[in-house]
């Protein structure tokens, strides 16, 4: 190979690197495994039905670390997330769970804000204060009072993070509200999937994601 094609080659595999580094799953900028789960998870977006599906594994997002499939961008500043959650079939643990996640880093004990949907309809505001800090019950968490809820909204004004809920056809509701002043910028904010259970997969499918950043 002649010097001048050598070095264009390697350019050209430079750019290939620097372009698919991200792979960009509809309007996030990546997917990945959080805490090393047993059982490999994945994220897709499908163009047509303007649909995400998620498969995840994890034995919980709890204690002072966590284990799921997590779908992210990066963001800065205050921003409102809204989407509708939808299990695949009858699930394994009735604790699943599936939302949007507030998070300062991808490290498994990282402190994080939660919006959740469980398998058994349960829908809680959850929070790790600080990196490592063991999540507790009922101190780190607000409980919806309704269950079985389809649509899920995180909204970030400053330090203060607000969940609404709603049910198919019904107005969002707001849960309730928590600070959290330690969450530094930007954060990592997208959709997960945790099964509960290292030894299960569970699937999500989220449509009408909207991401909607205030301008500053």
């Amino acid at each position: 190979m002649r010097p001048v094609s050598f070095f264009l080659f390697i350019v050209a595999i430079g750019i290939s690197i620097s372009f698919t580094a991200d792979n960009p799953t509809g309007a996030f900028q990546h997917s990945q495994d959080i805490g090393k789960p047993k059982l490999a998870g994945s994220s897709t977006y499908n163009e047509v039905t303007k649909e995400y599906r998620l498969r995840g594994s994890g034995y919980n997002i709890w204690f002072a670390r966590d284990e799921f499939q997590f779908l992210f961008k990066k963001m800065s500043g205050d921003f409102t997330v809204t989407a509708d959650f939808e299990f695949v079939g009858a699930g394994t643990d009735p604790h699943r769970k599936v939302g949007w996640m507030v998070r300062e880093s991808l490290a498994d004990d990282a402190a994080h804000i939660s919006a959740v949907a469980h398998g058994d309809g349960l829908t809680v505001f959850q929070w790790r204060v600080k990196k490592g800090m063991a999540m507790r019950d009922p101190e780190d968490e607000i409980f919806s009072p309704q269950k079985n809820i389809q649509t899920i909204q995180v909204e970030r004004k400053g330090n203060a993070y607000t969940m609404r809920v709603a049910k198919k056809g019904e107005a969002l509701q707001t849960v309730g509200s928590h600070h959290m002043p330690n969450l530094p910028t930007p954060l990592f904010v997208g959709l997960y999937i945790c099964s509960h259970n290292p030894e299960k997969i569970e699937e999500a499918i989220i449509r009408n994601v909207q991401i909607v950043q205030a301008k500053r």
